[in-house]
């Protein structure tokens, strides 16, 4: 007979399948479909291996990781909100303090306290490492958009100081990776990628 906590850590796992499904607005640089949650979890998790020796403040990569890939599980039931989608982000809170309360619940009270901990601490960006990881969310689909010739950029005609505020959180987590993503953005205007 299966332990029920296992059984709950197993039903959990198999939710987090659900994560595959949920398609956000970025394509994949080379523009040839949407992305889903789980491969944008996964890639600026990779992103923080490769880039953290440039982070301006001491961080713990570990935790670093473990928030970038659970940051966004609460979209399962939640869904994906646009970054740039106003009305959305109005209910956009609420709807994943909803989600978090019934998908972190499906596990034991430790687990479910540690992971629901690090989902808030990422929300709330005000931890070395919360303000490396959302740096991290930021860059990603920055790259995605510069690299596909505007992207979602061009495609909800976004301009330059939306795209600026959304970045900020790069700003304070690396002068270094700052500098090269304000070349990308002023580049990105030139060639029409982004409104100005």
């Amino acid at each position: 007979m299966i332990k029920d906590k296992l059984k709950r850590d197993i039903d959990f796992i198999i939710e987090l399948d659900k994560m595959k499904s949920i398609l956000r607005q970025n394509s994949l640089i080379d523009g040839s479909r949407k992305e889903n949650d789980a491969e944008h979890s996964w890639h600026i998790a990779v992103m923080a291996m490769v880039l953290h020796e440039y982070s301006n403040l001491p961080i713990d990569l570990c935790k670093v990781i473990k928030m970038l890939l659970i940051h966004d599980l609460v979209e399962i039931y939640a869904g994906d909100t646009f970054c740039y989608d106003e009305e959305g982000n109005e209910t956009k809170e609420e709807r994943e303090l909803k989600a978090a309360d019934k998908l972190f619940n499906m596990l034991d009270e430790d687990k479910g306290k540690e992971l629901r901990s690090l989902w808030a601490e990422f929300e709330e960006r005000k931890t070395n490492e919360a303000i490396f990881a959302a740096a991290m969310d930021r860059l990603q689909p920055l790259f995605s958009n510069y690299y596909n010739e505007g992207g979602t950029w061009k495609k909800f005609n976004v301009n330059k100081e939306a795209v600026y505020k959304r970045i900020e959180p790069i700003k304070e987590a690396s002068d270094e990776i700052w500098k090269l993503v304000t070349n990308m953005i002023e580049d990105a205007i030139r060639k029409g990628y982004i409104a100005n």
